[in-house]
């Protein structure tokens, strides 16, 4: 059977075109019953525009000529039409480049005047770009000490704490362990915000603990072994802190800033406990001396005068004490020995403008710590 034959006597022509018979799917839409018919001719130009519009384009900056013309696709049985040609951009005038304005002159630095305003005799370091600086910066600055002395109340504190240990070991070694249980906590306590450690509670609690074994062992063995007691606590704790630096995840200087202050502070609150090892009419001379120093050392006197008016307080102060305890003139001399510890106590205490919780903590305990070794020694050796 020939081609004629099989399709109606026609000759069969594949690219025969006919749009009765002929259906398509073009665009989005659900309206199935009729379609424009696309010519084979036309269909590559479709499939072309549809991979360029799904392809990225760079963004093309709009021109003031276009020289070709865009044509719309062609609608069935109705002949191309030319899209409108776009007009040319011409921006309005409400942006036309206007004249900036000139800068704003920066403002004079403001000089800083040679005498500090009254203020807190401490303040808090500078960290938001403030202009202000620090007392210790500025002192340090101007070639001065950074020192700051505790001042009267912390002097009155130690003063009124003194007084009791005197009190205490006039009672016995009983009545003397409850003011010596506060002066250790104050010394544990003022040792690591002295060193700027804080909060450091694991380090507090382990230095005044072992202020309180000590006293336990004191009260135990009895003041003849006063010193076995104390030296073998401290040997303790300083394995103890080393064992608890160890356990620690910071960095290896900082661990060593951290076990130096650990054993540091945990040495002074063991060694306050020879005030509970020593003779109890030391005791009360060492105690009334150290209260006697701190009062002369807080008043408003030139630097060498305080120096001089608190050692001589001290020397008065242990001998009126010394003559109330039957000690006599050696009252005079442990009095003398104790001012000196208490002075450098409060020195101590005193560093690089230390925060008023120093000075209401170590600047109050750190001048009857550091004279608990005289009291202890110069007792036995004078009474």
């Amino acid at each position: 059977m020939s081609n004629e034959q099989q399709y109606g006597g026609q000759p069969y022509d594949p690219n025969a075109y006919d749009p009765s018979v002929t259906q398509t799917w073009e665009g989005q839409t659900w309206d199935t019953t009729y379609q424009p018919a696309v010519r084979p001719e036309d269909a590559y130009g479709y499939q072309a525009a549809a991979q360029q519009a799904q392809s990225p384009q760079p963004y093309a900056y709009p021109q003031e000529a276009y020289p070709q013309q865009a044509y719309a696709p062609e609608a069935y049985g109705q002949p191309r039409q030319p899209y409108a040609q776009p007009e040319p951009y011409d921006p309005p005038q409400a942006y036309a480049a206007a004249p900036v304005p000139a800068p704003a002159p920066a403002p004079a630095p403001v000089e800083a005047s040679a005498e500090a305003p009254d203020g807190p005799a401490y303040s808090s370091p500078t960290t938001s770009g403030n202009a202000r600086i620090t007392d210790a910066q500025r002192a340090r600055a101007e070639g001065r000490s950074p020192i700051i002395e505790p001042g009267m109340q912390p002097a009155a504190l130690t003063a009124v704490l003194a007084l009791l240990l005197a009190g205490g070991a006039a009672l016995g070694p009983y009545g003397l362990l409850l003011p010596l249980v506060a002066l250790q906590g104050l010394t544990a306590a003022g040792w690591f915000r002295l060193n700027g450690m804080w909060p450091a509670r694991q380090g507090i609690a382990l230095a005044f603990l072992g202020g309180l074994v000590a006293d336990a062992a004191l009260l135990a063995a009895g003041r003849e072994h006063a010193a076995p007691a104390i030296l073998g606590t401290l040997g303790v704790w300083v394995l103890l802190s080393l064992v608890l630096q160890l356990r620690s995840h910071a960095d290896p200087d900082e661990r060593m800033y951290g076990l130096m202050a650990t054993v540091a502070s945990a040495a002074l609150t063991v060694l306050a406990a020879g005030h509970l090892g020593a003779e109890p009419d030391a005791v009360v001379a060492g105690s009334v001396a150290v209260a006697a120093t701190v009062l002369a050392r807080a008043l408003p006197l030139p630097g060498p005068v305080s120096l001089v008016v608190s050692l001589l307080a001290a020397a008065g102060a242990g001998i009126a004490a010394g003559t109330l305890t039957g000690m006599g003139a050696a009252g005079a001399l442990l009095g003398l020995a104790t001012g000196v510890c208490a002075l450098v106590g409060l020195r101590t205490a005193s560093y690089d403008y230390p925060s008023r919780f120093v000075h209401m903590t170590a600047g109050v305990a750190l001048p009857l710590t550091a004279a608990a070794p005289a009291v202890y020694l110069l007792g036995r050796a004078l009474v």
